[in-house]
């Protein structure tokens, strides 16, 4: 590599950590985090934030296959916060890809215009045997484990694991816990959800 393209390399390598550094949650806020000196995770996080950005926009979501789940915001039964209304991408179910996220999980409320704001991405992936007892298949990214296994959250969905990263809203419980206890459903849209 010439002395140019290598520098160019590096300055968009040190332009991609100061990013993290913000996306990746101090010490001290709850929840996992990844460890910071973990480039893989780093770059992987990279990926998903890079690749997802379009689809702040909810349109470029429908357009790229992603369908709503419903009209139902998922709501923690125990009156820990919401996730917002999913919008899920069937063929990217159970892909560790950090490009490929299942889902987008979007805004409890809408804009102006009527549209609905990102906030997180997903991914999920299928319990292999079935078994909420067991999770020697529990997948990881980010050098996280994913959380579950769970039952499934809506119609012929099987049980699972999944893993939230919240990369365009703040979340007070941590940057990756599944449910933001600032958020709450708008009344009479609730889709009540297994706790996991």
């Amino acid at each position: 590599m010439s002395l140019r393209p290598r520098k160019a390399f590096l300055t968009c390598a040190a332009a991609a950590s100061l990013a993290l550094a913000a996306v990746v949650p101090a010490h001290g806020v709850e929840g996992p985090a990844p460890d910071p000196r973990n480039q893989k995770a780093m770059r992987d996080m990279a990926t998903a934030i890079a690749v997802t950005a379009k689809y702040v926009d909810e349109r470029e979501a429908i357009k790229d296959g992603y369908v709503p789940h419903g009209m139902e915001c998922m709501t923690n039964p125990f009156g820990v916060g919401s996730m917002g209304y999913h919008y899920v991408k069937q063929a990217y179910w159970g892909l560790l890809d950090p490009s490929k996220p299942t889902a987008l999980l979007y805004s409890t409320e809408k804009d102006k215009h009527g549209r609905r704001k990102l906030q997180t991405v997903e991914w999920m992936a299928t319990d292999g045997d079935q078994d909420l007892k067991t999770s020697n298949d529990r997948p990881s990214m980010f050098g996280l484990p994913f959380d579950g296994p769970m039952p499934g959250h809506w119609t012929g969905m099987p049980k699972h694991y999944d893993l939230h990263m919240w990369a365009y809203e703040d979340n007070p419980a941590g940057r990756f816990h599944n449910w933001n206890p600032a958020l709450k459903c708008p009344k009479g849209t609730t889709a009540p959800a297994h706790p996991h």
